[in-house]
């Protein structure tokens, strides 16, 4: 993307997050990535009357060649951190959540917002007032919920227990003072109970693997009780290799708590795209987080809702074609929201 116009879709992201002269906000990156990003941010926040200042850290110094959450590149420097913890506004491009140090910069008042995701897709996915009304509209049906529960053609049905953990929502901006949020972004999303999650999941073609950044080829078959994963395996007539690359995943990290249920929810952004991964793989699937309709369950940490697991090992899998109901009404069926007030102006 041309600098100008990735100037110009910065600038609008800002404004979105209430920045303001008097305030300071910092550009977050590592090593020699996203300079572009920076650059960017940097001038836009100049515009709004902003000081504005770029922290670059060093590049990670090994690579386990796994993609593991909660390292910041910050747990030695507590000096940065405490320059973070004393700004407004922190443009991370390096990607700290379930870090500590992200909690305790949030803990601060600091407002934190990601991005990440390639320009083309920032563009096009930019955040709106309207978005963010009808995802906090699914947010306030969430967090009144006591129960949730998944079915699917294909055989899913789990139930999670819901009230223990806080509902969260990211709609792509960030205006409010010691709130995170992603650039692109639109789903609502809250835990199960620990040990409150029990059931069966069959992941279909189609179903998205995060991080890997693939789509399902075969039928998994997921077994879950009091909360943990307790048995991965492929789907009648499969070869199960989706279900042996999963489970090798998870091994890989030698952590028991990488089989732990995360969060769980759903996608209502209709711009998004099932197939964005065929269009801009070097991202990091938010898109497919994101897009209408989709059932999204995680593995692994649950630290962001305040939860003790705090393990290196994460999975998003955004599912299609899946039915969610809270407390027995139904609220997505089959991948089409049911509730108005969560529906675009217009229809799809």
């Amino acid at each position: 993307m041309d600098q100008n116009l990735f100037n110009d879709i910065c600038l609008q992201q800002l404004r979105l997050s209430g920045v303001h002269e008097g305030e300071t906000v910092v550009v977050l990156t590592r090593g020699g990535e996203r300079a572009e990003y920076a650059d960017a941010f940097l001038w836009a926040a100049q515009q709004l009357g902003a000081a504005a200042f770029h922290m670059r850290l060093p590049s990670p110094a090994s690579a386990s060649g796994a993609w593991a959450v909660g390292d910041s590149g910050l747990g030695n420097i507590p000096k940065a951190v405490d320059a973070l913890k004393g700004v407004d506004m922190v443009v991370d491009c390096t990607f700290l959540l379930f870090s500590k140090e992200q909690f305790a910069i949030q803990d601060a008042g600091v407002r934190i917002l990601t991005a990440v995701e390639p320009p083309e897709l920032l563009a096009r996915l930019m955040p709106t007032k309207e978005l963010r009304e009808r995802v906090e509209t699914g947010a306030e049906l969430l967090a009144k919920a006591s129960t949730m529960r998944i079915t699917s053609p294909a055989g899913t049905d789990v139930t999670y227990k819901l009230g223990v953990y806080p509902t969260l929502s990211e709609y792509g901006y960030t205006d409010t003072p010691g709130r995170w949020d992603h650039w692109p972004a639109a789903f609502v999303f809250t835990g199960g109970a620990d040990d409150g999650v029990d059931g069966k999941i069959v992941l279909s073609p189609g179903d998205v693997l995060l991080p890997f950044n693939t789509y399902v080829q075969t039928p998994v078959e997921i077994t879950i009780e009091e909360g943990f994963i307790r048995d991965i395996r492929g789907g009648a007539g499969s070869s199960g290799l989706d279900a042996d690359l999963l489970r090798s995943y998870i091994e890989s990290f030698d952590d028991p708590r990488g089989y732990g249920m995360s969060h769980v929810g759903w996608g209502l952004d209709e711009r998004a795209h099932w197939h964005g991964l065929t269009q801009f793989p070097g991202g990091m699937g938010m898109e497919l987080r994101s897009f209408y309709g989709n059932v999204m369950f995680s593995i692994g940490p649950n630290n962001e809702l305040g939860g003790p697991n705090d393990t290196a090992c994460h999975f998003d899998i955004p599912m299609r074609g899946n039915s969610l109901y809270l407390d027995d009404e139904l609220i997505v069926d089959a991948g089409e929201l049911t509730v108005a007030e969560m529906r675009p102006a217009g229809g799809r």
